[in-house]
């Protein structure tokens, strides 16, 4: 592999893209591996709510490398920190062995810690902030969040507890901005896969029925069987938070699965409304159009690069 002056690439958008697949295509050409920004993927044993979507990782016969798929329990709460710690370990290593790391996923806060490079040390717990939040209305914590800055990921806001986080770990970094500064620096192409509204609609439902006939109900009752309770299902997402509900008997069938698809329909416009936000920060992300031939989308890759100065890649 020769000189690359593009040290990352980046590959996102919105639920249902075909971000994974495109990536996996792409890092096939290269000779590349896969680092995936999800912050549900990580979890063992949960794999149809947070879409592992193994399959995808299959190019021509060949398995491409994915890294921080399965890497922790059901039940533990991992967070940006840990990811970043994460990401930069294999990210070496993967540089080290002369190989293009992608990071590809639509977490949009453990997407943008990494591309804008942010140093984001452990946030104790504030337990007098914890109080005095907890007595606010989700609208009044969304405007606090909104104040203190852009890093926060305010993506899935009608869980509270990851709001009153994403304030607590605001709060700690203005009290401490010397702390924040860039770390290890990377020099991404990040490429973003979109479907107009309509397109993206229909997706979206196509695969949450897929999913619900592939088994993700049995998923999260084998989840509930273990031990793992409602509440904290409720922390690892629209999927988990739904179908866990109707497993209690609070939803009907017919009303889980349109709640859910609502939800994750609003969870993807709340996403490209955060992808917008990390282009007014400074995120340069070269959108193509999800309906494309995935040829297509791996020549335009290529010629992006080639754009960027990258040389000596492997030719498609």
């Amino acid at each position: 592999m020769g000189k690359w002056p593009v040290n990352l690439i980046t590959v996102l958008g919105h639920t249902a893209a075909g971000k994974t697949a495109f990536a996996a295509h792409l890092a096939h050409h290269l000779g590349g591996e896969i680092i995936s920004a999800d912050s549900r993927q990580i979890y063992r044993g949960m794999d149809i709510g947070t879409g592992k979507d193994y399959a995808d990782y299959m190019v021509d016969g060949d398995r491409v490398p994915v890294h921080l798929i399965d890497i922790v329990e059901a039940g533990f709460e991992y967070n940006v920190y840990l990811f970043k710690q994460d990401f930069f370990r294999v990210y070496n290593d993967v540089v080290d062995r002369q190989c293009m790391p992608l990071l590809c996923g639509g977490s949009g806060l453990y997407l943008e810690a990494v591309l804008r490079n942010y140093k984001l040390p452990a946030v104790p717990v504030n337990p007098v902030l914890r109080r005095d939040l907890e007595e606010k209305s989700n609208r009044d914590l969304e405007a606090i969040l909104k104040h203190l800055g852009p890093l926060h990921n305010i993506t899935d806001t009608s869980d509270r507890k990851r709001l009153i986080r994403a304030i607590e770990i605001a709060m700690f970094q203005g009290s401490r901005p010397d702390e924040f500064r860039e770390e290890q620096e990377v020099h991404p192409l990040v490429i973003g896969i979109q479907f107009d509204r309509i397109m993206r609609r229909e997706r979206i439902t196509t695969r949450l029925k897929e999913r619900m006939q592939q088994g993700m109900v049995e998923e999260v009752n084998g989840l509930m069987q273990q031990g793992i309770t409602a509440e904290k299902l409720d922390y690892y997402g629209l999927e988990y938070r739904y179908i866990s509900k109707y497993l209690l008997h609070e939803y009907s069938y017919e009303e889980m699965f349109q709640k859910l698809n609502t939800a994750i329909h609003q969870f993807a416009k709340r996403q490209m409304t955060y992808f917008r936000g990390m282009e007014r920060r400074g995120v340069t992300i070269h959108w193509m159009n999800g309906k494309l031939p995935m040829e297509e989308k791996v020549k335009q890759a290529f010629m992006l690069l080639d754009r960027s100065g990258t040389t000596d890649g492997p030719a498609i």
